[in-house]
This record gives C-alpha cells, structure tokens and sequence, in this order.
C-alpha cells in the first residue's frame, strides 16, 4: 500500500477512535480542515513538522501513522504459551 494512502487511513482511525471531527483535529494540529481532509483522502503528503502535530494532537508516536495498524498491535494468536 502506499504510505501517503496508509498515513491517511491511519489518521482518519486514529481521529474517529478519539471522537474528534476533522475542524477539532486540524484546529489542535494547526492546520486547516481542507488540508486534514486531503491527508486523510490520500491527497496530501505532509511535511515532517506537519506529521508531528498530527500526531500530538492525537496522542500517538508519528511513527504509528506510518505503519500498518494491525502491525501495531500484538497478534495474540502467534504467542507462545510459554
């Protein structure tokens, strides 16, 4: 998948989990609403300062936007019961 794609999914997931709308999201990363509304379409490549705010305002490490979120979490089914 592309990572622009991705970073978008990954923001909208991120935004709806914490019950923000896109005006709340963009107002608390400093940024216009058009703009976050690209990003999510996979319209807009942001800059690293850009990614950074984003992820501030949404309380996860700018390195979680960039990866797939099932990476993200541990895959229960695959340890070992020791």
């Amino acid at each position: 998948m592309d990572l622009v794609h991705l970073l978008g999914i990954n923001v909208r997931e991120a935004r709806q989990g914490k019950h923000l709308t896109q005006e709340a999201l963009a107002l608390e990363a400093e940024m216009k609403r058009s703009y976050l509304s690209e990003l999510e379409a996979g319209k807009r490549n942001p800059s690293v300062r850009a990614l950074g705010r984003l992820a501030k305002a949404l309380g996860v490490e700018a390195a979680d936007l960039l990866r797939p979120m099932k990476e993200a979490e541990p895959n229960k089914s695959t340890k070992s019961g020791i």
